[in-house]
């Protein structure tokens, strides 16, 4: 498993799994984030804090900013970041909530501007309003 803050030197023979103190225990048997072939894959990521802490009650607003710190830390724990990014998907509970979305991921994206699709989902596991998964440069 990689450190909590940076990629550490891989075999490049296979696949490496991502693990990190920065965000909760995946609640599954997944890995934050995989790395091979020179990407980085990060598994979707809801609104839960690195202490654990489900966001679901939270504004979808807060929900949002906490999937996208959870993308980031995780990129960054690949060793790789938002200027890598290649492919954002992105699954809303309501489609309503795109302008509201994309108003927040803007400002986060910063000058990134990977590919992305939006997929209205209808409820979430536990009652989240947002998912977000990527895949970026290693």
């Amino acid at each position: 498993m990689v450190g909590e803050n940076a990629a550490e030197p891989r075999d490049m023979s296979g696949p490496v799994h991502v693990a990190t103190p920065a965000l909760a225990r995946p609640g599954g048997h997944y890995s934050h984030a995989a790395v091979g072939g020179g990407l980085v894959f990060i598994a979707g990521q809801l609104p839960i804090t690195p202490e654990g802490e489900r966001l679901a009650d939270a504004a979808f607003e807060a929900q949002v900013a906490q999937a996208l710190a959870n993308v980031q830390a995780a990129l960054l724990a690949a060793g790789s970041g938002i200027d890598k990014l290649l492919q954002m998907r992105v699954y809303l509970d309501d489609i309503a909530n795109w302008p509201a979305f994309d108003r927040i991921y803007a400002q986060w994206a910063g000058p990134s501007r990977p590919a992305r699709a939006i997929v209205p989902t209808g409820p979430l596991h536990f009652g989240f309003k947002v998912e977000v998964e990527a895949m970026a440069l290693a």
